[in-house]
């Protein structure tokens, strides 16, 4: 199965510290470019990542403190990542959820501009739980007939992804399902159908903010839920105070910035 691709076509997974994009940090990455003529190449490698970990991630992932001890930090590698990915297209498992925002939050750190936005973003689990749903070992041995031995490995991970798209592609194109009420086939081998398939329709990447049926950006969270941004900040302006200082990725501090900046304004 070749994959119809407009330009390269990155798949990454990540390893980290824990589950929080704007606290946890990265201890392991694996990166395959997928060339348009089915060619590959990959970057992989550990990171120190300057805090303890956690014994309930080393349970998950197999990787201690000792084992990136040596290791450069995500700083000293920053650039590395930003050059392998420029100009191509994202893939991987759960990445809008996770990955992505931690990989945001990383360069952030750094004082690296790492805009998501310039990226089309295939998302293969949306595209699994949308017609089987399951995890990406249930997934890698379903499409692709293997056992994922070395899961929560970057690089097994990030593999059995690569092949778990080119399957679902494969299996999936032309088939119809209802959505909405209507019978559709919703997976084409096209880069672009498949990001406005997965792609998140939040307005940050932790989903603190989303769009509602007018297309304003609404509170995803909290006792504002619901309202939007704009109404709250004018009739709650230390909100957004509280926001800034409080334990937000910096990604959603951006949008709420911009947010608030456009209303006062009005551009």
């Amino acid at each position: 199965m070749k994959l119809n691709l407009k330009r390269p076509l990155v798949f990454f997974d990540l390893e980290t510290t824990g589950t929080n994009p704007s606290k946890d940090r990265i201890i392991e990455y694996a990166f395959i470019k997928l060339m348009p003529d089915e060619s590959q190449v990959s970057i992989s490698g550990r990171v120190n990542p300057e805090m303890p970990i956690p014994k309930e991630s080393t349970e998950v992932h197999g990787i201690t403190d000792m084992d990136v001890k040596d290791e450069p930090n995500f700083k000293e590698v920053a650039m590395e990542i930003l050059r392998f990915i420029e100009d191509c297209d994202l893939a991987g498992y759960n990445l809008l959820r996770f990955d992505v925002p931690v990989l945001n939050e990383e360069f952030s750190r750094s004082e690296i501009n790492f805009d998501p936005t310039r990226h089309r973003i295939v998302d293969a689990q949306h595209i699994f739980y949308l017609m089987e749903p399951r995890t990406l070992k249930a997934a890698y041995k379903y499409f692709c007939g293997k056992s994922l031995d070395n899961a929560h490995s970057a690089l097994a991970d990030t593999q059995a992804t690569l092949e778990v798209l080119k399957a679902q592609v494969e299996r999936y194109e032309g088939v119809t399902i209802e959505m909405d009420g209507e019978e559709k086939a919703p997976i084409v081998n096209d880069i672009d159908a498949l990001h406005g398939l997965t792609a998140s329709k939040f307005v940050d990447l932790a989903g603190r903010f989303a769009y509602n049926d007018k297309g304003e950006e609404v509170f995803n969270f909290g006792k504002f839920k619901g309202q939007t941004v704009e109404s709250v900040l004018a009739k709650e302006p230390g909100y957004y105070d509280w926001m800034m200082k409080g334990d937000f990725p910096m990604d959603t501090k951006r949008a709420l910035t911009r947010i608030r900046m456009r209303a006062l304004t009005g551009k």
